[in-house]
């Protein structure tokens, strides 16, 4: 087909940081009205080329043309205004601001020298209106859901009059109505000519909305493929460079007594949680499993403390214990990987050293004194157990890809040796074979002794991890069983329960 059939054409991209190349003559091909997903593990540069093309870095080699032309934008204003829009993984908003402002800010339509703010409300529900989306624009953005937040930016994409709109990892904290929205969103931009590029690790979602899948791996292009030609085998295959024929690991921990009980734990600030009751036992995965908005971050943070409840007991090993603070949890045995690893997990502008043994100070402390060779050990010790892909110890967390982000924060908690481990969408946004990395930390966890939670919005993943279930809807307990008992589809007629 001949070039000029591409909307999109990047040849050759070659990007290298100090210590690592992170494209090595990378390449991708878009044509116009499509949606082309790309794909590869953590680290194999798939959003390091989408910042190549919208201005965030600039290549070391390689051109980029956009309708057969070629194309350098230096910053993303030249590329969104240039018709290219990114909406990325980790949301960057004024949390403090009007919704509207945040769509319009850089560009506030103006009434001689004032904002027309008649005008910002009326442009604002005219997109809402084409998408489907239902929020007030004067609300403060902060008050959304991460899903909400997401549409916003995506309303904010379609501002620009996109012809080229980059999804990155877009679905990993939608529910499966979300889902389904956002998807007739996509196809409706599709059908009205904008291509769209699709980053995801949810291999089903790419066999179901995409056109076409281009793979990469080590910062190199490995295929271009149309979708119907796949199986979930065959992308892992490309992806990972070998056979990954199950999943999930083989549960071999056998849980026992009951180490941790949860009694009618009630929060009546918004968002509330109401009489929250469960037991926890030693050795054992509790799946918690519910909608978006059904309160399990919010019940995680009450039981580490960053949250406050007003009524109901923590007991551990039959003791009553207060984690007032995080750092009374740390000090009871607890350890919390957080949902917003950018937000509340990473300190991005601080090395990976500083990230890994953050929670774990006292340990190197004697006498007022920090020992930087126990520390330096210690996070060489998470690099390598969890494979963390990274130039150096001293490199900024905030460089790298969101899946090794995430395994440096789990390696940071385990070494506080921690009893009870609270895992809040550990495997959001990471790769296949990350993922069965994580599955085997988790079990192998388990198998030590150590008592697991997971959230998550998959709920195959809960299903293959865990030994019991809890099903949260609105705040509230709506069943909890032995993940065996449990289905897909009883998982979601829980969910719905109080709603």
């Amino acid at each position: 087909m001949a070039a000029s059939n591409y909307i999109l054409e990047m040849r050759d991209i070659d990007k290298v940081f100090p210590g690592v190349k992170a494209l090595d003559q990378a390449q991708l091909k878009l044509r116009p009205g499509t949606i082309h997903a790309l794909m590869g593990e953590n680290g194999a540069g798939k959003s390091t080329l989408m910042k190549c093309l919208f201005g965030i870095y600039i290549e070391d080699a390689g051109e980029i043309l956009i309708d057969g032309i070629p194309t350098n934008f230096t910053n993303p204003k030249d590329a969104l205004e240039h018709g290219v829009s990114m909406v990325h993984q980790e949301l960057n908003q004024v949390m403090r601001r009007s919704i509207m402002e945040n769509i319009w800010l850089g560009r506030f339509p103006m009434k001689g020298f004032l904002v027309d703010e008649k005008k910002m409300y009326e442009d604002t529900q005219k997109i809402f209106k084409e998408l489907d989306i239902d929020i007030n624009p004067r609300k403060e953005i902060g008050t959304l859901s991460v899903s909400q937040r997401q549409m916003v930016e995506i309303a904010k994409a379609v501002s620009y009059g996109a012809k080229i709109l980059v999804l990155d990892e877009p679905t990993s904290s939608l529910s499966e109505k979300e889902v389904n929205h956002l998807f007739r969103i996509i196809n409706q931009l599709k059908a009205e000519g904008c291509a769209v590029v699709y980053i995801s690790h949810k291999m089903e979602e790419i066999l179901r909305i995409s056109d076409e899948v281009t793979i990469m791996r080590d910062g190199q292009w490995v295929s271009t493929t149309p979708s119907k030609e796949l199986t979930m085998g065959k992308i892992i295959n490309l992806m990972v460079g070998r056979e990954l024929n199950d999943r999930f690991p083989p549960k071999t921990n056998v849980p026992g007594e009951v180490v941790m009980e949860v009694k009618n734990l009630t929060a009546t600030y918004q968002p509330s949680i109401q009489g929250v009751s469960f037991t926890l036992r030693k050795g054992e995965v509790l799946g918690i499993a519910g909608l978006v908005g059904s309160r399990r971050t919010e019940l995680l943070e009450n039981i580490f403390g960053v949250a406050r409840h007003d009524k109901g007991e923590i007991k551990l090993n039959g003791k009553i214990i207060h984690n007032n603070h995080s750092r009374d949890a740390i000090n009871n045995g607890f350890a919390f990987v957080t949902e917003e690893r950018r937000a509340t997990g990473i300190f991005g502008g601080l090395s990976i050293t500083f990230n890994a043994v953050i929670a774990n100070l006292n340990q190197y402390t004697k006498y007022g004194m920090v020992s930087d060779k126990m520390m330096a050990i210690d996070t060489e010790q998470v690099i390598k157990s969890m494979n963390v892909k990274t130039p150096s110890a001293k490199t900024h967390i905030g460089s790298l890809s969101g899946g090794n982000q995430q395994k440096v924060i789990i390696g940071r908690w385990l070494l506080t040796d921690a009893d009870i481990y609270l895992l809040d969408e550990p495997t959001r946004g990471i790769d296949v074979g990350a993922k069965y990395e994580i599955y085997q930390l988790v079990l192998e966890l388990a198998n030590r002794g150590k008592s697991v939670i997971v959230v998550s919005s998959e709920m195959a993943e809960l299903i293959g991890i865990s030994d019991r279930m809890l099903v949260m809807s609105n705040g509230r307990v709506a069943g909890i069983d032995e993940t065996k008992n449990m289905t897909q589809e009883e998982i979601l007629r829980l969910s719905a329960k109080f709603i």
